[in-house]
């Protein structure tokens, strides 16, 4: 059986899963997401995981601290329109929530690179 366009490849798991070993598709969603969750919790740990049938996933430390040298570039741009007297209440909203989002981003990267650089 393929796998339908229409359907993403978790649904589409989950779906034959439950056809096939007789289960309710809730029960199998809630395991998968369990393993899922497991599995970005110990990335954040360690720097690979393997999942059986899946693959090995590696955490890239030269891609992310260049991702983080572009976030950090973002956020004091960000910061700068923002301290800007002339901007618009709505783009200053805009930005606000652009800043929001790097600065979760800066969040997650920071731990995972082992440095203690500037704080946010």
């Amino acid at each position: 059986m393929e796998k339908p366009s229409t359907m993403t490849v978790k649904e589409w798991i989950i779906k034959r899963m439950s056809i096939n070993m007789v289960i309710s598709e809730k029960v199998i969603d809630q395991v998968v997401n369990h393993q899922f969750d497991s599995a970005n919790d110990a990335l954040n740990i360690n720097d690979t995981i393997e999942i059986s049938g899946f693959g090995k996933f590696l955490f890239n430390k030269k891609r992310a601290l260049t991702q983080y040298t572009k976030l950090l570039q973002m956020k004091q741009a960000y910061e700068n329109t923002l301290a800007d007297p002339d901007v618009t209440d709505k783009k200053k909203h805009s930005t606000q929530a652009r800043l929001n989002t790097i600065l979760a981003d800066i969040k997650t990267l920071k731990p995972k690179m082992h440095e203690s650089k500037t704080d946010i």
